[in-house]
Parts: structure tokens; C-alpha cells; sequence
């Protein structure tokens, strides 16, 4: 059969793409001259970095404790899994940005906090605004909010298990905490992974909100710089470049690791597939 709407349909797209990759090359308003050089400028650079170690950080904030809040909400503890619920309907129900500003201002709500016995005397007092830095507060805004996301993923990959494989664990004297680490969650991995990764690809984009407590990365080093020279455009494609190849990165990592922890009959989509959503070679048809 011929199917005309496909064909009408590819076109169109063809056409659109012609004219916005001719819109790139010849409007002069993009300024490619000035996108090289700062490309690889020093400030632009120094961002980056710092671009990647908040998000390497906040990910790792976010999965240790996603993991511990998935096993409090599986725990048979009503307070341990009702305590686990609310974190997560707390920050999952609230914006990111509200919490970012949130942690800026602790010291508002809490000028001390100490350590001592409860409702006692304290021993140690400290200063809540000289601990809770602007990189503290990025980092617990980004990290705790995080956790809340990555609960409900680990708490999904941990119910795929057979409930059978934990009772034979449980039946070979194995402890919870054992079976936990040597039956569950090497299993679940294969459904962990793939959404983990979804959320460390956004949480490299996810940084760029720091700039509403005044924190310095990639983004807010463009807007430094283009407030002086008005270099608007170049140096926004400047951060689009860095983020797109930081992006396409994580994606073929991703992919090597869900390749790892799939089943062998099952076929993860390659690199090309994950970052541009088609693939190479024919279709096979179902029987």
C-alpha cells in the first residue's frame, strides 16, 4: 500500500529543517565569528566545571537518599513509611525553585541551630547563614529535591522483584539487609538505570536555576558576560553547544550501562536512537 500521508508528511518536515538549517548558516544575527572564541573561554570553561561537579553532587545526594527513603516507604514501619511519604509529597508537590530560595534563607527561620541533648542544653551552636552557604544551599536544594524523584524510581525497580526470590533468601537465613544488597537490588537495576539516567541528563539542566540564589555556573557565567558586551545571542549558543555535548555524553554512557544490566532479549536503542528519536536500518515486522 501507499502511504501518501507519510510521504507528504516527510516532506514537510525535510522542508522545515532546510530552512532553519539555512536560517543558521546565512542570518548574520547568530555571530558564529564570536561563538569560537568563547567556546573555550576561561570563565565559560570554569562554569562548566562547575556546571558538573553541582550535578555530580546533587545526584549523588539524591540517589543515597532515594534509596533510604524507597526502603523506608517498603518498611512494614507505618511511622518509617509514613515519614517517607510525606518527604516525598512534600518536595515532589513543591517547586524546585521555591526550595532553592527556601535554603538560601534558612537563616531567616533558624539564625542558630545547635547540637545538645533534646529539649535540653546545647553544646555546640553554630551560625545558620555562615554554614548554609550559597553552594550548600544549591547543593541541598538540588540534592533533597532530587531524592524525592529517585525514592519513587528505586521504590519501582525494588517491586519488580518476585516477592518468591526474597522469601527464598529470607528461607536460606539470609537478613534483610543481605537480601537487599545481593538479591534486590541487583535485579532492579535493570529498571532503575534507565529512568536514572532521564534524571541525571535533567539535572545537568535542572543547575541552571541556581541563578535565582546568586550561585555561579554555566549559565549565569554567559549572563555575566554578555551583560557587559551585549553579546546576547552568541553567547547563548555558546551554552547550548556545552550542554547538548555534555548531554549526548551522559546518553551514550547511559546506554553502555542499560546494555550491562538489560536482559538479553531485550534491545536497548543505540545512541543515535536516544539523542535524535529515529534509527538506522529497517524495521522488523512483528509475525
Amino acid at each position: 500500500m501507499r502511504h501518501v500521508g507519510r510521504w507528504i508528511g516527510g516532506a514537510i518536515v525535510l522542508l522545515l529543517a532546510a530552512l532553519a538549517v539555512r536560517s543558521l548558516i546565512v542570518n548574520p544575527n547568530f555571530q558564529w565569528q564570536l561563538v569560537g572564541p568563547y567556546l573555550f573561554d576561561t570563565r565559560i570553561i570554569e562554569g562548566l566545571l562547575t556546571t558538573l561537579w553541582l550535578t555530580v553532587a546533587s545526584m549523588a545526594i539524591g540517589i543515597v537518599g532515594g534509596v533510604i527513603l524507597a526502603v523506608m516507604r517498603l518498611s512494614a514501619n507505618p511511622v518509617l513509611s509514613g515519614a517517607a511519604g510525606i518527604y516525598v509529597w512534600l518536595f515532589r508537590g513543591t517547586p524546585l525553585i521555591t526550595q532553592l530560595i527556601f535554603w538560601a534563607n534558612l537563616g531567616a527561620l533558624f539564625p542558630t541551630f545547635g547540637l545538645g541533648i533534646p529539649f535540653g542544653p546545647e553544646f555546640v551552636t553554630f551560625n545558620t547563614t555562615q554554614v548554609i552557604s550559597i553552594q550548600v544551599a544549591a547543593l541541598l536544594g538540588l540534592g533533597l529535591n532530587e531524592a524525592a524523584y529517585m525514592a519513587e524510581i528505586v521504590r519501582a525497580g525494588i517491586s519488580s522483584v518476585d516477592d518468591g526470590q526474597t522469601e527464598a533468601a529470607g528461607a536460606l537465613g539470609m537478613t534483610r539487609g543481605k537480601t537487599l544488597r545481593r538479591i534486590v537490588l541487583p535485579q532492579a537495576m535493570r529498571v532503575i538505570i534507565p529512568p536514572t539516567g532521564n534524571q541525571l541528563i535533567s539535572m545537568l539542566k535542572t543547575t541552571s536555576l541556581v541563578v535565582v540564589i546568586g550561585y555561579t555556573e554555566l549559565t549565569v557565567v554567559a549572563q555575566q558576560i554578555y551583560a557587559q558586551n551585549y553579546r546576547v545571542i552568541p553567547l547563548l549558543v555558546v551554552t547550548a553547544i556545552w550542554y547538548l555535548v555534555c548531554t549526548s555524553v551522559l546518553s551514550v554512557f547511559q546506554g553502555f550501562i542499560e546494555r550491562k544490566y538489560s536482559q538479553s532479549t531485550i534491545q536497548t536503542p543505540g545512541w543515535v536512537s536516544r539523542m535524535f528519536g529515529f534509527r538506522l536500518g529497517r524495521r522488523k515486522e512483528q509475525p
